[in-house]
């Protein structure tokens, strides 16, 4: 048995559905469970209270872990977390981190108490998601424009489903134990060819309108703890070479080359219209 923790989620949600399809009993877990592919238990738990994980992992031998902006701002106890894993029998754990990290821009706790766990461990670096445009869903919708601040400035953006093949892949294979993956789009994209991107999926136009930092910052305020939101706006806006850097290992796991920032708009295009 897999436990995903964050399985509501963008990641979450295609990895329960992709390790269901390879025949894999699945426990989905999640703050406030909802609906899941027939034949997984969902069960609720909280990273911020790890005796609420005990159920879920009693019996498991795999869990994918997922940690939101609020466990991070909330410093929760991670060691805790994964002795409740290791009591509950699961003896392989796969952690889903940040590039940042690599970059120096996020803290490396959350990954040094993964490796320090006894665990037979995995890390999952990811770039950017693309699902974070759907934040422009709304002014799309309303108005066929997009405030962004840095408009020319790009990174790889990866496509969440494609962070769920990999964990999947690292799973339920082997030959994984001790890597570290850097999961990023096939190559580096603007904000402003990402508005392009959707207008034509939607097949109209879309107009960028460049946002100051300062605005940006405000925004986002509204659903982030603040230094989540001067990381994200440095690696938006000052990202480092290891940020911008096209990873190869999504093709080296899957076999596949990374798909790419259109085809994600396209499959996503019914949240814009």
């Amino acid at each position: 048995m897999i436990v995903v923790t964050g399985a509501t989620g963008n990641v979450g949600r295609p990895l329960v559905q992709a390790l269901v399809d390879a025949g894999e009993k699945v426990t989905a877990v999640s703050r406030r469970p909802s609906h899941v592919p027939d034949g997984v238990e969902a069960v609720a738990g909280d990273l911020l209270r790890p005796h609420t994980l005990a159920q879920a992992v009693s019996g498991a031998q795999a869990l994918f872990l997922l940690t939101s902006a609020d466990v991070h701002g909330a410093a929760a106890d991670l060691d805790a977390v994964l002795e409740v894993a290791r009591d509950g029998g699961v003896r392989r754990v796969v952690l889903l981190s940040s590039i940042g990290v690599a970059s120096g821009r996020h803290p490396s706790g959350l990954e040094d108490s993964v490796t320090a766990s006894g665990l037979e461990w995995t890390l999952l670096r990811p770039g950017a998601f693309a699902t974070n445009d759907l934040a422009w869903a709304e002014p799309v919708r309303t108005a066929r424009t997009v405030p962004t601040p840095f408009p020319d400035v790009a990174v790889p953006v990866v496509d969440p489903a494609d962070i769920a093949d990999v964990a999947a892949a690292v799973l339920l294979g082997e030959g994984h134990a001790g890597r570290t993956y850097e999961i990023t789009g096939p190559s580096p994209v603007s904000p402003r060819e990402r508005v392009a991107a959707i207008g034509a999926a939607l097949g109209e136009q879309v107009r960028l309108v460049e946002q100051t930092r300062a605005e940006a910052k405000a925004q986002m305020l509204g659903f982030m703890p603040e230094p989540v939101v001067e990381a994200t706006l440095g690696a938006l806006g000052e990202p480092t070479p290891a940020e911008q850097r096209v990873s190869p290992d999504v093709e080296r796991v899957l076999g596949r080359a990374a798909r790419a920032y259109a085809e994600w708009a396209g499959r996503n295009v019914a949240a814009f219209r």
